[in-house]
């Protein structure tokens, strides 16, 4: 099993920048890709940022020049810098980690951290 743990989430107003961080820890063997998926009400869930075990990105449309993600391999943790927030950033946002173990994936999830961006 593997335990992922968010923070960082919060309410900010317009323009201004969060960074949210995930740490992955139990019985952890390979991780591959990393990332950060986000909920609005009423929406579904979209991709917002993934990052590959080799550092490749991707990130949706909405948010690319805005947000960065990076992870930090040597502790587990994927990070995602939220630059000029717009109040349609408004949501909880997922982490998720791709683990393989004896060559099988699972994709593990956070519990989401509550980010809110007032107008």
């Amino acid at each position: 099993q593997v335990q992922l743990v968010e923070s960082g989430g919060g309410l900010v107003q317009a323009g201004g920048s969060l960074r949210l961080s995930c740490i992955a820890s139990g019985n952890i063997f390979i991780i591959n890709t990393m990332g950060w998926y986000r909920q609005a009400p009423g929406k579904q869930r979209e991709l917002v940022a993934a990052v590959t075990s080799g550092g490749n990105t991707n990130y949706a449309d909405s948010v690319k020049g805005r947000f960065t993600i990076s992870r930090d391999n040597a502790k587990n943790t994927v990070y995602l810098q939220i630059d000029s927030l717009k109040p349609e950033d408004t949501a909880v946002y997922y982490c998720y980690v791709d683990h393989v173990y004896n060559y099988r994936l699972q994709t593990y999830w956070g519990q989401g951290t509550q980010v809110t961006v007032s107008s």
